[in-house]
């Protein structure tokens, strides 16, 4: 049995009615791990050393860079365009975020889609690139990561402030 019979064949098992999009997903995590592979390759040639551990300022700046990173690709207005060829919009989604839908019914561009709408998903890669760069640049990522802390928090300020305008009118 051949490797392609064998693919269509799991992908029937595991998909029964609805039509999954095995192979895009396949191919999503091939080109992360090769992106990882490469970046350790890349740090292998410049002799980087990665860190016996990262501090825990570090990991808490990582934290929120990645959820402000992955907020911004996958829900602002701005990024829309770059979301445009695997989205269609549906809707305003609160303050400055959209809500989108998958274009595509399967492969590699529902895939895709699935990857750049939600922030869970592409949290996974904001996480690697980030910590890579905290190994093969550090003072550049972390200038970048505390800038996304900067605008996270104040994202929570500009919520609050309207909360409690809001609270103060009633």
């Amino acid at each position: 049995m051949s490797l392609v019979s064998s693919f269509y064949r799991v992908r029937a098992a595991y998909s029964g009615e609805d039509d999954r999009p095995l192979a895009g997903y396949l191919a999503s995590m091939g080109t992360y791990a090769g992106l990882v592979g490469l970046a350790a390759a890349v740090g292998r040639r410049r002799g980087a050393r990665l860190p016996e551990r990262f501090s825990l300022a570090d990991t808490a700046l990582l934290a929120v860079a990645t959820h402000k990173a992955s907020r911004l690709l996958t829900k602002s207005s701005i990024a829309s365009a770059l979301r445009a060829p695997f989205t269609r919009y549906e809707e305003p989604a609160g303050e400055a975020e959209l809500n989108e839908s998958v274009r595509a019914d399967n492969g590699v561009q529902h895939a895709v889609g699935e990857l750049v709408t939600c922030p869970f998903c592409t949290g996974v890669w904001m996480a690697g690139g980030l910590t890579a760069g905290l190994v093969l640049a550090p003072r550049a990522t972390r200038l970048v990561i505390t800038a996304l802390t900067a605008v996270a928090g104040s994202d929570y300020l500009h919520l609050a402030y309207a909360a409690a305008k809001k609270h103060v009118a009633e």
